[in-house]
């Protein structure tokens, strides 16, 4: 897999994620929070849904492939994790916590899907990482650490924690799926998240804007959602979840330099955590993991290159531009060179 495309789509999904917040917040004032999610989520799925059709009408719908067998069972409790338990577990936990607080504990996301990651999914990684990681987190914190926690009682953290273990468990199951169309995936996920977020929001007494700012949320969304989670299936593939993980963790720091950029002063904290990401992100693009490993025969389907992973025969009608994507077997080899744990190298160390 390219490792520059790979990282390129993780630091993609972060810019468009970080740039739709600043514009978010100008309508949180609209509607209540859960129905803004709601908005955002469905306007993913559907502007993604367009595109998919659109790859249709071009006739490229053999290049969209769909998790099958047991790999539904790790769709299904991604969605479930990411699209109904995070976002109902945010809402309630920011009823009772204030906006700074929240916004602190909300860093705890990038660092609950590492840790599931290395230690209950078996994913590799050494200090390097660890410490990148880890400084890519510090500049969160810093980010968005202002007054010291207050909130009344431990329910409403909690409640927020809650919601960043549902999406570390979300973006360690999709790990599993991330083989197939990215596009596709992410579609599904916004269009089940959108709609559990609307109708709790309905349900909770909320009540829809004019059509204007429904759309204006919509389209938000596809671009700052949608855009952004495919770049993220597709990092996932490449990079494995906690590499992943990491990069996008600078999504708020993009999104608070893009609101200087907007008028906003810039301030030390700023500074500060543009340092610390910095050299998190300098330890993640300079680490070199390289060792004699064995792959197991393995059959499944994503789309690929010929490299030297991907030196197989083709049946009729699978010739075709590439990237293309079809069932391919994969002849057991021992080599070395450098790689990531993608989808090829979830090996033991």
């Amino acid at each position: 897999m390219r490792t520059d495309r790979n990282v390129g789509a993780a630091l993609g999904a972060a810019v468009l994620f970080g740039l739709s917040t600043p514009l978010a917040k100008e309508l949180v004032g609209e509607m209540p929070p859960l129905l803004l999610a709601g908005l955002l989520y469905a306007g993913s799925g559907l502007g993604l849904l367009v595109l998919l059709a659109v790859r249709v009408t071009a006739g490229r719908l053999g290049s969209i492939t769909w998790p099958r067998g047991s790999e539904l069972g790790w769709l299904l409790g991604a969605i479930i994790a990411g699209g109904a338990m995070g976002p109902f577990l945010l809402m309630f936990g920011l009823r009772r916590t204030d906006a700074a607080s929240a916004s602190l504990i909300l860093n705890l996301e990038g660092v609950l899907t590492a840790l599931l990651a290395w230690f209950a999914f078996k994913e590799n990684f050494d200090r390097r990482i660890a410490w990148g990681m880890a400084a890519i987190v510090a500049g969160g914190v810093v980010l968005s650490a202002g007054p010291a926690l207050r909130a009344q009682g431990w329910i409403g953290p909690l409640a927020i924690a809650g919601a960043c273990l549902a999406w570390a468990i979300d973006n360690n199951l999709t790990r599993k799926v991330s083989t197939h169309d990215a596009m596709l995936i992410a579609c599904v996920k916004g269009l089940f998240a959108g709609g559990v977020s609307v109708a709790l929001a309905l349900a909770t007494g909320a009540t829809m804007p004019a059509t204007p700012i429904v759309l204006e949320a919509a389209v938000l969304g596809f671009v700052g959602y949608g855009l952004s989670l495919t770049l993220f299936v597709v990092a996932l593939r490449g990079l494995g979840t906690a590499r992943t993980g990491a990069y996008f963790s600078l999504a708020p720091f993009i999104g608070a330099a893009f609101a200087v950029a907007l008028g906003a002063p810039v301030t030390m904290p700023l500074l500060l955590a543009a340092l610390l990401m910095g050299v998190g992100v300098w330890l993640h693009l300079t680490e070199h993991h390289e060792h004699v490993h064995s792959h197991l025969p393995m059959k499944h389907e994503h789309p690929h290159v010929h490299d030297e992973h991907h030196q197989h025969r083709h049946a009729p009608g699978q010739d075709g531009p590439e990237p293309h994507s079809h069932d391919h077997v994969h002849e057991p080899i021992r080599h070395a060179h450098a790689h990531y744990p993608d989808i090829h190298h979830r090996h033991g160390h």
